[in-house]
């Protein structure tokens, strides 16, 4: 089938990826609601965040088997509905659980099992679509879940500014259409197997016993500990540093973070065949780790907010490229090496932002002090791709191995 018949695969991996953003970010814009009409306590909700994440990551390990057991097509259209799901119970649970807080927590479990299953299914089908200059079209897929986290929060700050937050349930419904839509689309679209009809990709066992693997997976750990360090703190660094209310503060922090790494991924993504990923990777490491030192040694708040947008420009192709330089070296890899792939990115999504946030407490809540802890992963990084590129020599295979 020619490559041209991919293209709706390829928009609807796009929207996927919108509808993994409004998993992860539409439900913390309503914590204070929650807190205020339901009577949940903070402490309660941040445990939300936890659930979210912690079962997406199980989602990832446990995904492998079933994908391959029931086909890309039926996991994808699964993981929408699970993701529209929970979305929708968002709305309906609270109201009659007899603690609202089970409610959330029973919206929250069914919505991050649509998650977890996108995170290991999307990458893998784009990486099968017949195209050229695949690293290209990765970069453009994930940035994708930038526009989203963009699009969510400007939408969303809309509807509460205009129609009122008390109104947040018509919302919720509408944003569950895009994964109700997008699993009709997924029932349609053409989906080429990640490996030939004749071979097997390889087994968790395999991909433990080989070093590279090892080093892909540090990678990737640190790719997302990069991303999310500075991501889930930067609203409240711009809300203590510059003194403004929460609103400002997402719109100048995370907002803005977002917005500069969906274009660096969007600009490699049209430009990537000119460049080539491994120094843009590199490049991308240095000016992590220096946005880092910007952010938590300058004494300037101002200077640091633009510390947080380099630090989004920074870490934009570090996830898609990781993904990218890993199938290209390991092409055997098949399901299970890209499953295991995004369990050690949401692994350093978690580690990040928890190393930042205990460091922070322990020195009297300077997220600068924290911050600075967090150049522990850009330096691992940098020191991956070190062992990476002398691991693969310079025309980018494994010496001495097959894989």
């Amino acid at each position: 089938m020619e490559s041209s018949n991919y293209n709706r695969t390829m928009c609807a991996c796009f929207t996927a990826y919108i509808v993994q953003a409004i998993v992860n970010n539409f439900a913390p814009l309503l914590f204070l609601t929650f807190h205020s009409q339901y009577g949940v306590s903070i402490s309660r909700i941040t445990m939300l965040v936890t659930v979210n994440f912690g079962l997406q990551l199980l989602v990832d390990f446990l995904s492998i088997g079933l994908i391959e057991r029931i086909g890309y097509r039926a996991s994808a259209v699964t993981a929408q509905m699970f993701a529209a799901a929970g979305l929708l119970l968002l709305t309906i649970l609270p109201e009659v659980c007899l603690d609202p807080f089970y409610g959330l927590l029973a919206a929250v479990l069914v919505y991050a099992v649509g998650g977890g299953l996108l995170e290991v299914l999307v990458s893998p089908i784009v990486e099968a679509c017949p195209f050229d200059h695949k690293e290209k079209a990765m970069s453009l897929l994930h940035s994708f879940y930038c526009w989203g986290h963009v699009g969510v929060v400007l939408f969303s700050t809309l509807f509460f500014y205009t129609i009122g937050i008390e109104h947040w349930k018509w919302l919720t419904i509408l944003w569950s259409v895009i994964p109700i839509c997008n699993a009709l689309v997924f029932l349609n679209v053409p989906i080429a197997p990640l490996m030939e009809d004749d071979k097997k990709g390889m087994s968790v066992k395999e991909l433990m016993s080989v070093k590279l693997f090892w080093v892909l997976m540090l990678l990737m750990m640190c790719a997302g500990a990069c991303e999310q360090s500075v991501s889930q703190w930067a609203s409240a660094f711009a809300e203590q540093g510059l003194h403004v209310n929460k609103m400002a503060g997402d719109l100048a922090g995370p907002m803005m973070f977002a917005a500069l790494m969906g274009i660096a991924r969007a600009v490699y993504g049209k430009a990537g065949d000119r460049i080539d990923l491994k120094r843009f990777m590199y490049a991308s490491g240095i000016l992590c780790l220096s946005s880092y030192c910007l952010i938590a040694l300058v004494p300037n708040p101002v200077i640091g907010l633009i510390g947080c947008g380099l630090c989004g420009l920074s870490v934009g192709i570090l996830w898609p490229g990781t993904f990218s330089i890993a199938s290209a070296s390991m092409k055997k890899g098949g399901t299970a090496l890209f499953a295991l792939l995004a369990l050690a990115g949401d692994l350093g999504c978690s580690a990040g932002p928890t190393l930042v946030g205990m460091v922070s407490g322990r020195n009297g809540g300077s997220l600068e002090t924290g911050i600075l802890s967090g150049v522990v992963f850009p330096v691992l990084l940098l020191l991956g791709l070190l062992v990476f590129t002398w691991m693969t020599g310079k025309n980018g295979r494994k010496q001495g191995a097959v894989l």
